[in-house]
């Protein structure tokens, strides 16, 4: 896809300023990129999803992370007004800012809760959900990053609890790990987000030895990334736990297509499995070989759905 032929910083208040930009065609079907993590950032590799014909494409960076101002890397401000309804507000004023009565919500992983989230907040927003490594990053979901992992990776689990007090190592992971990347001191910090992260990558490998992901190479990226994962992840995404799965009746006319890898062991299938099935125009389409990434197979398919919805076409 081009480049982006417009972008900016919007004021969203608390301190807080978002980076946008959209590019593809600008009288193409509007669709909103949410990005994962929380605080991966809305990289260019997202746009290669899209027809940039068929699509206006609108990428953000989170609060707190991207381009986005303060960074949760260099200032603890930035993990202040930082909850999904936070993100949520961002959403409604960069969709009123660009003029656009609806969109498509295109997210993965923690993108895909906060679609949900936003989805059943604003269902008259949204025109179709394509939502991938389907997660709703309620406190069970937690508990099984952590403490289900931990009895499959034992001892990869337990260099992430070596970093955490031993009082707290059978609590909230998150919560414990997160009070130490707040730390004034930069060496606990760096220890902590280092800890965190190789907890990711192990969970990211699904066999064999762990594969590093080489954007945890930058000490800047590792620590705001761990900060604002664990501080969601902490308060398990600041939601009620029937916040998205006990409002799904309001998304009963909007086409979905969700997808999941057999093998992601980041997050039990389960979760996915109970959105699609309170979703009548869902469909849930699991992947047998791939993981939590996107595999050749969930390129494809995701491509497809995105053609389908930017042709007019039923997704499947």
């Amino acid at each position: 896809m081009p480049e982006p032929y417009e972008h900016g910083l919007l004021d969203v208040g608390d301190g807080h300023r978002v980076y946008w930009e959209v590019c593809g065609n600008p009288e193409g079907k509007p669709a909103v990129v949410l990005h994962g993590g929380p605080g991966s950032g809305a990289t260019p590799w997202w746009r290669q999803f899209f027809d940039p014909d068929a699509y206006r494409v609108v990428l953000l960076d989170q609060r707190g992370c991207g381009r986005s101002s303060p960074l949760a890397s260099e200032d603890l401000a930035a993990l202040e007004h930082n909850t999904t309804a936070d993100l949520i507000h961002d959403l409604e004023l960069l969709r009123e800012l660009l003029g656009i009565e609806q969109w498509l919500l295109f997210g993965a992983s923690w993108g895909s809760t906060l679609g949900l989230a936003y989805a059943v907040e604003h269902p008259d927003r949204v025109s179709e959900l394509v939502l991938w490594a389907v997660v709703t990053t309620r406190a069970s979901d937690i508990d099984w990053l952590t403490h289900t992992m931990g009895q499959v990776y034992p001892e990869e689990f337990d260099a992430l609890l070596s970093v955490v007090p031993p009082a707290e190592r059978s609590g909230n992971i998150p919560a414990a790990v997160h009070r130490l990347l707040r730390s004034p001191d930069r060496e606990v910090c760096d220890a902590a987000a280092r800890a965190w992260c190789d907890w990711e990558d192990r969970l990211a490998t699904l066999s064999g030895p762990v594969r590093p992901s080489t954007r945890f190479d930058d000490a800047a990226f590792r620590l705001g990334f761990a900060r604002l994962v664990t501080h969601y992840f902490a308060n398990a995404a600041f939601l009620d736990d029937d916040a998205i799965v006990g409002h799904l009746d309001r998304l009963r006319d909007i086409p979905a297509y969700l997808l999941r890898g057999w093998l992601d062991i980041a997050s039990p299938l389960r979760s996915a499995y109970d959105v699609a099935q309170r979703l009548p125009l869902a469909t849930l389409d699991i992947v047998e070989a791939d993981a939590h990434g996107a595999g050749d197979d969930t390129f494809d398919r995701l491509r497809a759905a995105l053609d389908a919805f930017g042709s007019g076409l039923p997704s499947r």
